[in-house]
C-alpha cells in the first residue's frame, strides 16, 4: 500500500501522552453502574475488532443516554515525524475524501468523524474505552478510537499482518460513523430493547456486515482516486475479515462455533460483504438488512 506522499487528516486527536483519565474503574451508561460480568461479556463479544463493546454495554446495561464526558485539555495533535500516525491520519484522510465523494454524489454532505489515538483507557461519549476492547468507534461523540497496539496483536497474534489490513480496520469503524450519519445506527439501537438476545445478535451481526460493505466501498473509491494499493494489499484485507469471523474466533478460544451467539458474522460472511463494496462502490448494494442471504 503506498500510503506515503498523501494527504493526513487534520481529524485526529492524540492523548498518548496524557494519563489516559476515564478513572473509576467502569462503564456508566445515563449515570447507571455497570457490572463487572457485562464488562466481561462485552470483551468476549468484541469479536478481536469491528465491534463496539460500548454498543454491547449499552445493551446489556439497559441503554440509556451516553454518560458525561470528563473535559479534556485542548486537543492535541500527533507529533512529526510519528511514521504510525503518519499512516493512521493518512488513511482517516482517504476515508474523509471516499465517503466526500458518495454523500456528495446523493447530493448531501459528509460530517468526518475525528479518531482519538490513546494507551491503556480514554473517556468518552459512551463510557470509559479501554484498550482490550479493541478500536471501536462512538456515536455518542462521533468518534473512532484506537490504541495502535491493537495492530501488534492483529498481526502477531491473530496472523493478519500488513498496511491494508491495518487500512480495513480504519475503515471499518468510519463505517460506523457512516451507519450514525444515515440513521441506521439510531434505527437499530431503538429496535434492541423490544427483542430477544438472539435477535438482538442477529442485528448485530446485519450491522457489522454492513460496516464491512462500507469499508469495501472506501477501498473501491480510495483506490480508484489514489491508484495506491499494491499486489497482496486485497488479500490482506480479506485474510484480517477471515481471521476475525465469529466463527474462527470461537473456535479458536473455545474449540466450537456457535452461530446463534455470532455479532458480527462468520469470515466467509465478512469476506463476502467487503467484497460487495469493493467491487460495487454503491451504497445501495450494501443492504444488508433486506436480504435473507448473508
Amino acid at each position: 500500500m503506498r500510503w506515503e506522499g498523501n494527504r493526513q487528516s487534520d481529524n485526529v486527536e492524540d492523548r498518548r501522552s496524557g494519563s489516559g483519565g476515564g478513572g473509576g474503574g467502569g462503564f456508566g451508561f445515563g449515570g447507571k453502574s455497570i457490572g463487572i460480568g457485562t464488562i466481561v461479556i462485552a470483551l468476549i463479544a468484541w469479536g478481536v475488532f469491528g465491534i463496539n463493546p460500548l454498543t454491547t454495554i449499552g445493551v446489556l446495561g439497559g441503554g440509556g443516554q451516553p454518560a458525561q464526558v470528563q473535559q479534556q485539555g485542548p486537543a492535541q495533535k500527533p507529533p512529526a515525524g510519528d511514521t504510525k500516525a503518519a499512516f493512521v491520519s493518512t488513511v482517516l484522510a482517504s476515508t474523509e475524501d471516499a465517503w466526500a465523494q458518495v454523500f456528495r454524489d446523493g447530493g448531501a454532505q459528509y460530517r468526518a468523524p475525528r479518531l482519538v489515538l490513546y494507551r491503556g483507557v480514554t473517556p468518552t461519549a459512551c463510557g470509559t474505552g479501554q484498550a482490550a476492547m479493541g478500536p471501536f468507534y462512538c456515536p455518542g461523540d462521533q468518534k473512532v478510537y484506537l490504541d495502535m497496539n491493537f495492530f501488534d496483536t492483529l498481526s502477531r497474534q491473530l496472523g493478519a499482518p500488513g498496511d491494508f489490513a491495518q487500512a480495513y480496520v480504519i475503515a471499518h469503524e468510519v463505517a460506523h460513523h457512516v451507519q450514525t450519519l444515515l440513521g441506521i445506527t439510531q434505527k437499530v439501537d431503538a429496535m434492541r430493547g423490544r427483542t430477544s438476545q438472539s435477535q438482538q445478535n442477529a442485528l448485530s451481526v446485519r450491522v457489522e456486515l454492513q460496516a464491512d460493505c462500507f469499508a469495501g466501498i472506501w477501498a473501491n473509491k480510495s483506490q480508484q482516486a489514489k491508484n495506491w494499493l499494491e499486489q497482496g494489499d486485497i488479500e490482506s484485507a480479506m485474510n484480517a475479515a477471515a481471521r476475525i469471523g465469529d466463527d474462527a474466533i470461537q473456535r479458536q478460544q473455545t474449540g466450537t462455533v456457535r452461530p446463534d451467539s455470532f455479532t458480527h458474522g462468520s469470515s466467509a460472511q465478512r469476506q463476502r460483504w467487503f467484497t460487495t463494496g469493493l467491487k460495487t462502490g454503491n451504497v445501495q448494494a450494501c443492504d444488508t438488512f433486506n436480504t435473507q442471504a448473508l
